[in-house]
């Protein structure tokens, strides 16, 4: 029986004060094994991202079926205000749990991360600047890698074809590039050069940004997921984030990445030098709040789509690389096996 009328029941939703929403999907079934490191990993990222932070960041984790030791550590964050949102579901894969953390709110921007990245201080800022810089992006990572510009970035070689701002520019950070490879497992086998350059956009007052994005820590504008899928049906994998990585050519945004490293990838083991590196960090505040960036309302038509897939075929090809890597400035001597 119903007695009454819920008196909130006419009143408008309030306007949110936050301007930057963090989604964490984290899973973590046991401490076993490959997950016996997770928790202590999972710990740090969240302390590295507490500290470097402003005050409008809206953070949710999402519990993707994670252990009841896990789940109790995710409620106290939320109980102790540390965080906005806690969202705790079976394991149902990495992108539904990202689309849980996506609904519900009109944040202007949006940064999806695993739950093993270490941010650095000034990863916010940074991916701020690229978005007021470039009304085009859409996508902002902020931890380079080898080779971005040949997955999901024909738009932006074909919107900079004949313009002096693309070319390869110096590594800033080639350690960064080392260390993120080494946490992914990879020898030391890979080619040199890649250490040395690497493909991105300058203009004139000096900004330099990367070409594409990698996937497991980005920040995006909200507006990218106004039309989503509601469920899909590949846990992990990359059948299952190929449809994150593609999405923001539909509305013809671009994916960069910050010049400078902003992030470490941690890995399911926690060492020494993450805890310095924590510990060192002090809480470091912006006080610009004004966002306001460029959006993208209209999806692409199937043509413009079509167009860059031309393209893409068109240039990304043994026989014609080695001319675009002449015409961007890469060195000759690294021309032949980059």
């Amino acid at each position: 029986m119903r007695v009454g009328t819920n008196p909130n029941k006419e009143n408008p939703v309030v306007h949110s004060d936050y301007l930057h929403q963090v989604i964490i999907p984290v899973y973590i079934p046991n401490q076993e094994g490959y997950f016996e490191g997770a928790f202590s990993v999972f710990k740090l990222c969240l302390e590295s991202l507490f500290k470097t932070i402003h005050d409008k960041t809206f953070i949710t984790i999402v519990n993707n079926g994670c252990c009841d030791e896990v789940r109790m550590f995710i409620d106290g964050l939320f109980l102790e205000k540390k965080i906005q949102e806690a969202i705790h579901t079976e394991n149902i894969g990495k992108l539904n749990a990202i689309y849980k953390g996506l609904v519900g709110n009109n944040i202007e921007l949006v940064t999806i991360s695993d739950a093993d990245v270490l941010f650095l201080p000034n990863w916010q800022s940074e991916s701020i600047k690229v978005f007021r810089k470039i009304p085009k992006a859409g996508v902002v990572g902020i931890v380079p890698q080898f080779s971005l510009f040949k997955s999901n970035s024909e738009n932006i070689l074909r919107a900079n074809f004949f313009s002096s701002r693309l070319k390869f520019l110096p590594v800033k950070s080639p350690n960064a590039l080392i260390r993120f490879y080494d946490s992914i497992g990879w020898k030391r086998d890979y080619n040199p050069d890649y250490l040395k350059n690497i493909l991105g956009l300058e203009y004139k007052d000096g900004f330099k940004v990367i070409i594409g994005s990698g996937h497991f820590v980005a920040t995006y504008k909200k507006s990218i997921f106004t039309e989503i899928q509601t469920y899909n049906r590949h846990k992990m994998g990359s059948k299952g984030l190929n449809y994150l990585d593609t999405l923001p050519l539909l509305k013809d945004y671009w994916r960069l990445t910050t010049y400078e490293n902003n992030a470490y990838h941690m890995g399911n083991v926690s060492e020494q030098w993450m805890y310095d590196l924590v510990g060192q960090m002090k809480p470091k505040m912006l006080d610009d709040y004004c966002f306001n960036f460029t959006e993208s309302s209209v999806f692409q038509p199937k043509w413009v789509l079509l167009r860059n897939k031309i393209f893409r075929k068109l240039v990304m090809n043994k026989s014609v690389l080695p001319l675009l890597y002449a015409k961007w400035q890469l060195p000759k001597k690294s021309i032949k096996n980059y």
